[in-house]
């Protein structure tokens, strides 16, 4: 019987060639592989580990869910039908979770309405087997690098959210004020204070948030609401 291969043969030769450079180099992300079949899996392994991923395989959804990482930076390529637990059951179940882990669903042919749905629920895209590599090995570089990029805006936001949590209540107004563009003379009369004190106010607002600049305390802000 003859079985349609997963890749075509050019870019297989390709990948094979470039997994000799990529064992030593800092990975760039993982990816989680989840399909029952088991050339399926390898197939993505030899490609994406030759990209400089790391790759995880899983052969059911049960044993992805049981050892996931969840504060991994990562994208997860999920096989729509398999036994015991169906990819959209994965799907379901890490959105209970609340788990911020983009998904590209692995279909065949008679799959492709089930990925449409699964789109629907938050799916970032699906593809049909067989791969195209170019195509699949794009997907995965712009998921995850996204998914770092997300994870660097949540790390400044969470670090400027506990700068500004330093601020004493007066210095919060001093602060709502100065973004809105107020004055010193305005913040002084609005809160009843001396000029003096509002400039107290201001540079030890400065201090606290390692402000050198009203642009650099404006950037705190700004992205403690990102």
């Amino acid at each position: 019987m003859f079985v349609k291969p997963l890749f075509h043969a050019p870019f297989c030769r390709r990948f094979l060639t470039m997994n000799a450079f990529a064992e030593n180099e800092k990975t760039l992300g993982t990816v989680y592989v989840v399909d029952d079949d088991e050339a399926v899996r390898d197939s993505i392994r030899w490609l994406l580990e030759a990209s400089n991923y790391k790759v995880e395989l899983y052969e059911s959804g049960e044993s992805f869910i049981a050892r996931y990482d969840p504060n991994a930076i990562a994208v997860l390529l999920l096989d729509v039908r398999m036994n015991g637990m169906s990819g959209l059951e994965v799907q379901e179940l890490l959105r209970s979770k609340n788990a911020d882990l983009p998904i590209i669903f692995i279909t065949g042919h008679g799959d492709v309405p089930m990925a449409v749905n699964a789109l629907k629920k938050g799916a970032v895209d699906f593809i049909e087997k067989p791969f195209d590599l170019q195509a699949l090995k794009q997907q995965v570089e712009e998921m995850l690098a996204d998914a770092r990029e997300k994870r660097m805006q949540n790390e400044r936001r969470n670090i400027n959210v506990a700068l500004l949590g330093r601020l004493t209540p007066r210095e919060q107004q001093v602060l709502e004020r100065i973004v809105a563009g107020r004055l010193n003379k305005q913040i002084a009369d609005d809160l009843g204070i001396s000029i003096k004190t509002v400039e107290a106010h201001r540079a030890s607002i400065m201090g606290k948030t390692n402000s050198g600049t009203i642009a650099d305390l404006m950037r705190v802000v700004m992205d403690a609401k990102a």
